[in-house]
């Protein structure tokens, strides 16, 4: 019975589609994994969609992004279990060096902590479906305008970081 429940409510993850001008976007390489991945993970009880986007961007690259700052581009079908709800930022170009992934999870052979995310890069869109899982490639090279929303996000004047 649980797992009719489940199927019929899949899990929620929120998280933030960083831009830049130039048509690349910022993606986090998930420690330990082949793949990268957008700054993003499941909402807690009581959290807004916007508010888990936004802590799990900072928990994952360590920006802190302001809620005017984003544009809400919905929820989407992600995975049989799993919904998106995604943002879109522009940001200005910022050395991926400077990002950190300040949450770590334990690591189950060595019981030492890891960052959830161990590389940063901005990459062209025409990379995503090499570096993505094809969930994530193809919601974000089919299904979603990525060209579009940096223009909508430019003419609005929008810009990511914190005061």
């Amino acid at each position: 019975m649980l797992d009719l429940l489940r199927a019929r409510h899949p899990r929620l993850s929120c998280g933030t589609v960083v831009l830049l001008a130039s048509r690349e976007l910022l993606l986090c390489h998930v420690t330990g994994q082949r793949h990268w991945d957008l700054p993003k993970g499941g909402i807690h009880a009581g959290e807004t969609p916007i508010d888990a986007a936004l802590r799990e961007t900072q928990e994952e690259t360590g920006l802190r992004l302001r809620a005017e700052a984003l544009l809400d581009i919905g929820r989407h079908a992600y995975t049989s279990r799993k919904d998106l709800h995604l943002f879109a930022s522009l940001s200005p170009r910022i050395d991926p060096r400077e990002l950190h992934c300040p949450s770590s999870f334990v690591d189950r052979l060595s019981g030492r902590p890891r960052p959830e995310m161990d590389g940063f890069g901005w990459f062209g869109f025409d990379r995503i479906e090499a570096l993505c899982t094809p969930a994530l490639a193809a919601l974000l090279t089919r299904r979603l305008d990525l060209a579009s929303l940096v223009a909508q996000l430019g003419v609005a004047g929008r810009e990511p970081m914190a005061a």
